[in-house]
């Protein structure tokens, strides 16, 4: 049995990066085989098996053929006259495609040692435009690399620009789209997947309602990056440093999808883009079936960062409302995190990269005063309803004047 070591595996150790998870790759055996060894099959489309003790992958070599638009439409060959090198070039990027026996001897066929070296992703074949995921996937390993310096081969780019043109991008399932993005807003530079998509023309097929804000300006005076889509990828930046949450990170990228909505002769202002944005982001997330704890976080920002950045213009009615409609009076309430986006706005633009956001903790004492109040007086009253309700949030408003007042002291 002639097993090998691929894929990240191999790639992250000659980067001297952790390797999360080993593929392996098995030459000169059959499914039976496989079967007979102790291995447990597991693959749908083509033979994967689990080794009876690590439960790690192992694939037969196989080969690949187009035979239908997207990215299901292969007809996958394994069999044990499949040889490494043929198992290898059906792979996307050079760099993916080295090889390692146990003995940790490596087989690079085709100069993947030479672009990790140079910090070049390049895809191996032509055939790599068969498969439109293979855009989100470099999308995702620039989110990953992009701060090691790796950049995307011309005539790679030029391809993936092809498959754009081509429509072959279409054929994205909103499913495999949602699992690409989220990976990438676990990375280092997640910004980076969306500089490469739209680097390609990939970004106003996959997400349009974000790739509108290119070129549309906000005011110098409080945005000196004029650009509301360059302003979103430096708030993603700033979410990145203060969060390792990929909802925290979501929210602050679509916080300002509304703007897009602005007609160019209200340019660069744009009144209730908090409002206008709700259905755009709705629609987004309908489309690529976005979790719903992404969803509610990103509702929140996008509704409610301007009263967060205004926090000390704020009357104690306001601000009482704004946290009632935040969930932050309940237990289990996400008020931490959507300060944390809110941060992430305010210091996403161009000079204000380190500058204190005092409003974050003003919101936060407010509603630590507002959960603190003594309700037992209108619990024994026996009002009910709104009347109760209502009672209810004249205490939290008496509180929560007292916090702005002592902020105003100061």
């Amino acid at each position: 049995m002639k097993t090998f070591l691929v894929g990240g595996a191999v790639r992250d150790k000659l980067l001297g990066l952790p390797i999360l998870e080993r593929d392996w790759v098995v030459i000169a055996e059959t499914p039976e085989s496989m079967v007979e060894l102790g291995f447990r099959p597991v693959g749908k489309d083509f033979p994967v098996f689990l080794h009876p003790k690590t439960h790690e992958e192992y694939a037969l070599a196989r080969t690949e053929r187009k035979t239908a638009p997207g990215y299901k439409g292969f007809t996958v060959h394994a069999s044990p006259e499949v040889t490494l090198e043929q198992d290898l070039i059906r792979r996307d990027l050079t760099i993916n495609a080295i090889a390692m026996t146990p003995d940790g001897e490596l087989i690079d066929p085709y100069g993947g040692q030479q672009d990790l070296e140079n910090k070049v992703f390049r895809h191996i074949s032509p055939a790599f435009s068969e498969d439109p995921v293979r855009i989100l996937r470099i999308a995702r390993f620039a989110a990953r690399f992009a701060h090691l310096g790796f950049t995307i081969a011309p005539e790679t780019l030029e391809l993936m620009q092809s498959m754009v043109n081509s429509g072959e991008i279409d054929a994205l399932v909103p499913e495999r789209v949602w699992a690409e993005l989220f990976k990438a807003l676990k990375e280092q530079t997640p910004e980076a997947f969306f500089t490469t998509l739209r680097a390609c023309k990939a970004l106003e097929r996959i997400f349009p309602e974000l790739d509108n804000l290119f070129g549309v300006p906000q005011p110098e005076r409080y945005h000196p990056e004029i650009d509301t889509g360059i302003h979103s990828l430096m708030c993603l930046q700033q979410a990145v440093k203060l969060s390792e949450k990929p909802e925290v990170r979501f929210a602050a990228l679509v916080h300002d999808l509304g703007k897009g909505l602005t007609l160019p002769e209200y340019w660069p202002s744009h009144h209730g883009h908090e409002q206008k944005g709700l259905p755009v982001l709705d629609k987004l997330c309908a489309r690529l079936r976005v979790p719903n704890s992404f969803k509610s976080l990103a509702r929140q920002v996008m509704e409610y960062h301007t009263h967060c950045h205004k926090a000390y213009e704020l009357r104690a009615t306001t601000l009482t409302d704004a946290l009632q409609n935040l969930g932050a009076y309940k237990t289990d309430n996400s008020l931490a995190d959507f300060l944390l986006a809110c941060e992430a706005d305010a210091k996403g633009r161009t000079g204000f990269e380190d500058k204190p956001y005092p409003q974050a903790e003003l919101f936060s004492n407010a509603a630590l005063a507002a959960n603190a109040i003594d309700n037992t007086e209108i619990i024994n009253s026996g009002l009910k309803g709104p009347e109760f309700g209502e009672a209810l949030r004249r205490l939290r408003i008496k509180a929560i004047t007292e916090v702005i007042n002592s902020y105003k002291s100061l």
